[in-house]
């Protein structure tokens, strides 16, 4: 049965490489920009098939989207005379960086308060029953809210790994990357697309309103996370013998937060503000690199499906409406929402809030789907696993369809004009 895993890992790999050459040799024989095979874009084709490759090789998820990139950019580069590689590169470099800095700078936020000893200590403020894990999930919501949604899973993980004796159920991490998600949503602090949003005109304001379907959202998720915890493994109640809270290291981690703050807003460049924080106390207070080194490989990964992301034809989506928004919350589980959210803001007569709850909390539908999850994935590789992530998180599309037309009885599709 061992040898029979190897076997199906090597047919599946030399398939899919064949499968995308077959289709970059297709597009180039039949010519055409985008070149179309069936009435597709070839772009959106070797892309289902790289995301094909993660849910199937979970296991080698970052050669997998390597090898999309690969196979992708040699595309653009042999059939789309328009296609400028020194101008996409300088486009996009900005954004990654951003998220390298970001995904590898929460990890070592994350230890930092794993270290604060204050998750050991917390339990007994948890109520042993599944209220316990609901509340949890609460205040990761109410953190991504105020800080970064990976800042706020990543703190969430780090508790219940602590409250839950290191035995998560695969259904409640779900449900910390949907609440840290869900509730980044209506805040130009919480999500990257709704930062994009607020960079490039749209007010403030006019992006809370996703709270109206986040919080309803919330209502349907956490109580069947927190119960599958909850049977799983109850919280331990009792706080670790001579456990106490070391403050220099909650200090660190709120020099962490306020410069993500800070740079995000001043420069539209969080990452910046949180390397600052991150060697500024290093002098002072021991810093456990290794979960840098740990974390660049499922870095990596996003870093590259973004990049992969980043060069489809996404001007082939249909025009603004609630049914093309609703419809992004499922795409954004698998595209990436960045460069979907580009594209609304581009088209313009977007409903900002209900777009903006679109987006953010769509990515929960997939652990790949937001930064949130695959930083989480960094720290629980279990989450790498496509079928258990769907099987174990049946309820999040679920929550995603109520919270959406929650929102719109309440506020209803208030399309607006041109923000810039």
């Amino acid at each position: 049965m061992t040898e029979g895993v190897p076997r199906m890992d090597r047919f599946l790999k030399i398939g899919g490489v064949a499968l995308m050459l077959a289709v970059v040799v297709a597009a180039r024989v039949l010519g055409g920009t985008p070149p179309k095979l069936f009435g597709v874009s070839a772009e959106f084709i070797l892309f289902a098939l790289t995301l094909l490759g993660v849910a199937l090789l979970h296991h080698r998820t970052f050669e997998v989207a390597v090898t999309g990139l690969v196979f992708i950019l040699a595309l653009k580069l042999l059939t789309d005379p328009g296609f400028d590689l020194a101008h996409h590169a300088q486009e996009e470099t900005p954004i990654l960086v951003n998220l390298l800095g970001l995904l590898l700078g929460f990890a070592v936020l994350a230890r930092h308060f794993e270290q604060s000893e204050l998750p050991e200590i917390l339990p007994k403020f948890l109520p042993s029953s599944a209220l316990g894990g609901f509340f949890l999930l609460a205040i990761v919501f109410v953190l991504s809210g105020f800080l970064d949604n990976i800042a706020a899973v990543m703190i969430g993980a780090t508790i219940a790994m602590h409250v839950y004796d290191g035995h998560l159920h695969l259904g409640y991490v779900v449900g910390l990357v949907a609440a840290s998600n869900a509730g980044g949503a209506g805040s130009v602090l919480g999500d990257t697309t709704t930062t994009m949003m607020w960079i490039d005109g749209i007010a403030a304001l006019d992006v809370v309103d996703a709270y109206i379907g986040a919080i309803p959202a919330f209502l349907v998720f956490a109580p069947i996370a927190s119960w599958q915890q909850h049977r799983h493994q109850p919280i331990q109640r009792d706080a670790a013998p001579g456990a106490r809270v070391r403050k220099e290291r909650l200090f660190a981690v709120a020099l962490i937060l306020v410069g993500a703050i800070t740079t995000n807003i001043f420069l539209d460049f969080p990452a910046a503000g949180v390397w600052l924080a991150i060697l500024m106390s290093a002098p002072f207070l021991a810093t456990d690199w290794y979960v840098v080194r740990r974390s660049v490989k499922g870095t990596c990964f996003l870093l590259a499906l973004v990049s992969c992301a980043s060069m489809m034809p996404v001007n082939e989506l249909p025009p603004a409406s609630w049914q093309t928004a609703f419809g992004l919350g499922f795409v954004s589980s698998v595209f990436d929402n960045i460069p979907l959210t580009k594209l609304a803001l581009d088209q313009g007569g977007f409903d900002w809030g209900v777009l903006a709850y679109a987006v953010g909390f769509g990515g929960s539908i997939m652990w790949f789907g937001s930064s949130a999850g695959v930083a989480v994935s960094n720290i629980y590789p279990r989450a790498k696993d496509v079928p258990g992530w769907l099987k174990s998180g049946w309820y999040v599309p679920i929550a995603y369809a109520v919270g959406f037309f929650a929102l719109l009885a309440v506020v209803g599709w208030i399309p607006q004009l041109p923000h810039k």
